[in-house]
């Protein structure tokens, strides 16, 4: 697959699983200095592994979760907390994946992670 195609495949994901909304917040803010970051997470992130078949989005998703998880990247899992919905994810598979690094990340960074969850799940509650 050339790179264009790539990057196409990968803007499509990217908003079929993060929203139209978040990805033209980011786009909005491209630059000349970060356009080749944003160019790089499309087409490799979104492109390339996120579109490989040998797993369910519902399935990259969680890990996701779990790595952000255990990366301590709040920001980060709050984004993919809100998009996880959007690649059927439920409430309970995130409680569950939530439990499992209480005891592979840490109670500190799970305590940290069901915080995140409860606002973000607050958060659509009021839209």
């Amino acid at each position: 697959m050339d790179e264009r195609k790539r990057h196409k495949q990968g803007m499509k994901l990217r908003r079929a699983v993060l929203g139209n909304a978040h990805v033209n917040r980011a786009r909005a803010k491209e630059n000349s200095f970060n356009a080749p970051f944003q160019d790089l997470i499309t087409r490799y992130a979104w492109g390339e592994i996120w579109a490989r078949p040998g797993l369910p989005r519902k399935t990259r998703s969680l890990i996701t979760i779990a790595m952000l998880v255990a990366l301590n990247r709040e920001e980060e899992l709050r984004l993919h907390l809100r998009a996880a919905v959007n690649s059927g994810v439920t409430r309970k598979d995130i409680q569950e994946v939530l439990l499992q690094t209480a005891i592979y990340c840490g109670v500190p960074a799970a305590n940290s992670a069901f915080l995140a969850a409860e606002e973000v799940f607050a958060e659509s509650r009021q839209r």
